[in-house]
């Protein structure tokens, strides 16, 4: 088994490998994830990992870091001892453990985890029911991400699941095993299975998104086109796109619309040595903004603050 390197240890998703650990938020805010701390006995949660950056910190003692820095302290061992424990956590069967995630139909999919602890029941993201999109606060919510409500019903769907005994609604982008991402205003996490979302427009290209919030940009962009889009390719977590590159390989063309922070364009990098000819990357398109969605909630603000000048001249 080829051990990882330190850069990619650095990628693997701190909230799903603490998971893996059996530690499970006790609140979680916008992109920060709040525990009990692994490294030391407390009764108040005060270590913090921030999802989006993926780094932690320990505010009782100070420290922080990435994920290295947090598995030679927890796992009591070297760099060269960790990069081995992640090689061996990456190559298990893929189930996503996303706090909270394993949905009560995966109770037969749990037997493949021999040995392996199960989350608390509470810690576990129920799904109840989805529907069209209709919450007024989740519609709100996509103004402000400026995707039309046309395009995001198209795809989305008002998803309801229980997190902590307490019920939540927020917009659901469902994945090709069935899992969603939960997205809101005051939420971002996911429910088991985790996987990519293809769309098929049988063409002969893809283009591949990070998140689906760039590619509901990505369609809100081109909604006037006439000619069909391109097959779009949601990853949904960086941690899938060595895994799709079969995938990717089957089309003459592989347009790359990733973040623009380091972990994005790392991945394209490695796809532009894969083949060049191939794999494109389009975030030129976008080069001052951290991905499309943010390319597009800037590019609208202009254009409304354009507007109101040109009527006041």
């Amino acid at each position: 088994m080829k051990s990882l390197s330190c850069e990619d240890a650095k990628q693997v998703d701190l909230v799903e490998y603490l998971a893996y650990l059996d530690h499970h938020p006790q609140k979680v805010h916008n992109e920060n994830f709040w525990y009990l701390s692994p490294l030391r006995e407390e009764k108040t949660a005060s270590f913090k990992v921030n999802r989006q950056k993926n780094v932690w910190y320990d505010h009782a003692v100070g420290k922080g870091g990435d994920l290295i820095d947090f598995g030679t302290l927890y796992h009591n061992c070297s760099v060269s001892e960790l990069l081995g424990r992640l090689s061996v956590y990456q190559a298990r069967p893929v189930l996503s453990f996303h706090p909270p995630t394993i949905s009560d139909n995966l109770s037969g999919a749990n037997s493949r985890f021999a040995g392996e602890k199960k989350e608390a029941e509470g810690c576990k993201i129920v799904v109840l029911d989805s529907r069209p999109l209709a919450a007024k606060e989740l519609l709100n919510y996509l103004e402000k991400r400026c995707i039309p409500l046309e395009i995001a019903n198209r795809f989305c769907k008002e998803v309801d699941f229980l997190l902590y005994n307490k019920k939540h609604t927020v917009i659901g982008f469902q994945n090709n095993s069935g899992g969603y991402e939960l997205r809101s205003e005051n939420f971002k996490g996911s429910s088991s299975p985790k996987d990519i979302t293809f769309v098929d427009k049988r063409t002969d290209d893809v283009a591949v998104f990070e998140g689906f919030f760039s590619f509901l940009s990505f369609c809100t962009v081109n909604k006037n086109l006439t000619a069909p889009l391109s097959n779009c390719l949601v990853l949904n977590s960086l941690s899938f796109f060595e895994k799709s590159r079969s995938l990717m390989e089957q089309y003459n063309q592989v347009h790359l619309i990733l973040d623009r922070d380091s972990a994005g364009m790392n991945r394209t990098k490695q796809a532009l040595q894969w083949d060049r000819d191939k794999y494109i990357d389009r975030s030129d398109f976008y080069k001052h903004h951290k991905d499309l969605n943010d390319w597009l909630i800037h590019h609208q603000q202009s254009q409304k603050q354009s507007q109101r000048q040109g009527r006041r001249l």
